[in-house]
Parts: C-alpha cells; structure tokens; sequence
C-alpha cells in the first residue's frame, strides 16, 4: 500500500481505549474484561450504560441481554422475552428495563460473538452497575498505580427518557459521588445530540466546571446515511454526513471535546478490501478543535484490511495485523482508538 503522510494527532498523547473493557479476552462489559483492559495498558475502559426498572445504571452494550448473559435458561424470565421498538427498529429479546437490579444479578454474561472468540468464561461473570465499575477502577487504578479514566456511554438516550429512566442527571451524580470519578479522566459520550448538549450547559457553568474540570464529551458518529435518534425522532433531517462536514464539525465543536467515528471513516477500505487513504476528517475535526477518537479496532482477520490479513481464515486471531492497521491509522493523526485488545493497541502505539 501507499505510505501515507504522517499527520500530527491534536491530543498531546494518544490514548488506548478498553472498547467494552478487553472483549477480544474477556466476555463483554464485565469486571474481568475491565480488569484485563487495565492490565494491558488500557488508559480508559469503556462502560456502555443502560437503566434497569428501578433505575440502577448497567453496563451492557444493548438494552437486550439475550446475547449476553444466560437470560434465556432462566426459566423465572421466559415470560419476559418481547418485541419492542428500540431507536426506530424492531428487536425481539429481554431488555434490562424489564428487569430489577436483583433479578439481573441472577444472570451471567456470555460471550457476544462464539463463533470467533472463546467461550471458556460464560456463566462465570455478573453484569456491574456504575457505582461498581468505579469502585473497581479506582482499585485497580492504585494497583497500577495510574489513573486509569472511565468513558461511559449513554445507550438509547431518548429511548430511557421516555420511559422515564434518563440517565444525564444521574450519571452526574454518580461521577460526583466517587473520588475516583472527580478526578481522574472521564469522557462521556452519546449518538445522540441533544443528551450531549445537556451536559454541555450542565457542565458549562463555573460552579459546574469546578467540580467537574476532569469531564469531557464525546459525539459518536454513525454511518454518513444514518441520523441520530433523537433528531430522527423529532423529525429533523441531519443525519451523520452532515455532521461530519466542515460547518457540522465546527457546530458540533460549540459542545464536545471529540467526536468518534468509524475508523472507515477516517481511513475507508478499497474495492479489493484494502485500506485506502485517508480522508480529510481528521484535518478537518482537528481544524474545528475536535480530536478524533475512532472505533472500532478488531484482532480477528474477520475486522480488518485485507492486505493485513494473515492466511484466508477470517476466524484467526492476527495480531501482527492489528498493529499494523493501528499504525497506519496513528500516521493519519488520529488522538485516541477503540480496541478490543487494549494490549495489541499498546503495542502499535508505544513500538511505532
């Protein structure tokens, strides 16, 4: 391939970040995923948030756990599996708001994906609440003696307000609650516009960013076609190619700190497969005050470039192709990366 010009990333240091803790290892949104994050280098794990009924914050990367956990063994459940409206789309499984914290400690995670990742840890793991993922950083924070931040995300925001769980105020208050979370990094993050924009003014006031100076925002970026939810919802037009434009970067940068695209989006595949060159995103977020803090970067040749793929097996585990497709993403300037293996993601930032 073409080697590419390296741009310089808008950050003063790339960060690795835990993309559902370490979910290449470990089964997704787990403490052990969290911890083995950690371990591996990881300077921020990622907690995807969603609302039980009575309005505890869970981890997990969908409001529906048919996929991951063993709700469907659970015989007490069975009555519980339904069809709903998620976001515009029909999803058929067991949803978290459903159920009770008590009742959702009785189930354990599984892995997401068993066609290509080990199953060897299903039914061992609980699914976390905030509060506990904190306290679990913040332990594991002196352990390695760093602070390791937390980038939480605020799944379905306009989804959980209608039901009347939302989840802005109280993910405030459980940051403020914690010594941990009122200092070290923490940067949340949404698909969404308007739950980001209530933070922005939340935190925008003196007093609020006194007490919160280690907060800031991220603005997910879906595919270009797509809109965000709530604008969907209130029959708006914008959808994420607009958002993604030179004015719509400089709109977003009026409340976020980053945005988080696909990594295609900042480097997009070929026809045959393989990676191009990269687009003018990044120099045009950087341009707006923006750092790019792509997702997601995959071990398995499945996920990446086909001129980084080792053998034909979609299946194998290929770290030497990881590395190198990170890199090349680290030449385009990007500031911070989702990964499933924060340790691969280590070794192409600290090796280059």
């Amino acid at each position: 391939m073409t080697i590419q010009t390296a741009q310089m990333p808008l950050a003063s240091k790339v960060l690795v970040i835990g993309h559902r803790g370490a979910c290449a290892l470990r089964p997704e949104h787990t403490l052990a995923s969290y911890g083995k994050a950690i371990a591996d280098g990881a300077d921020f794990i990622e907690p995807d948030l969603v609302m039980t009924r009575d309005g505890a914050m869970v981890a997990r990367h969908e409001n529906e756990i048919g996929g991951t956990t063993d709700v469907a063994d659970h015989a007490e459940f069975a009555e519980r599996k339904t069809t709903k409206t998620i976001d515009g789309e029909s999803v058929t499984g067991w949803f978290t708001e459903d159920f009770t914290l008590a009742e959702l400690k009785t189930l354990r995670a599984r892995e997401r994906l068993p066609q290509l990742r080990s199953t060897r840890y299903d039914g061992e793991f609980q699914i976390p609440t905030l509060e506990e993922i904190i306290d679990f950083v913040a332990a594991e924070s002196a352990v390695v003696d760093r602070a390791v931040g937390i980038i939480p995300e605020i799944k379905h925001g306009t989804y959980f307000q209608r039901l009347g769980l939302p989840m802005e105020d109280k993910l405030l208050a459980a940051l403020a609650a914690h010594g941990h979370t009122r200092s070290a990094p923490v940067e949340i993050q949404s698909f969404e516009i308007a739950n980001l924009k209530y933070l922005h003014a939340r935190l925008g006031g003196a007093q609020a960013r006194s007490e919160h100076p280690n907060i800031r925002l991220l603005q997910l970026i879906g595919e270009p076609g797509e809109q965000p939810y709530d604008v969907a919802a209130a029959g708006g037009r914008l959808n994420y190619a607009d958002m993604t434009t030179p004015a719509g970067l400089r709109d977003i940068a009026a409340y976020a700190d980053a945005i988080g695209p696909s990594s295609r989006a900042i480097i997009p595949l070929l026809a045959d497969g393989s990676l191009g060159q990269p687009t003018a995103l990044v120099q045009d977020a950087h341009a707006a005050g923006l750092e790019l803090h792509p997702y997601t970067f995959r071990p398995e040749n499945q996920f990446l470039a086909k001129n980084f793929w080792q053998g034909s097996d979609p299946k194998i585990f290929n770290r030497a192709g990881s590395v190198a497709e990170i890199r090349a993403y680290l030449r385009a300037g990007i500031d911070a990366f989702f990964t499933d293996d924060p340790a691969i993601g280590r070794e192409a930032l600290d090796s280059r």
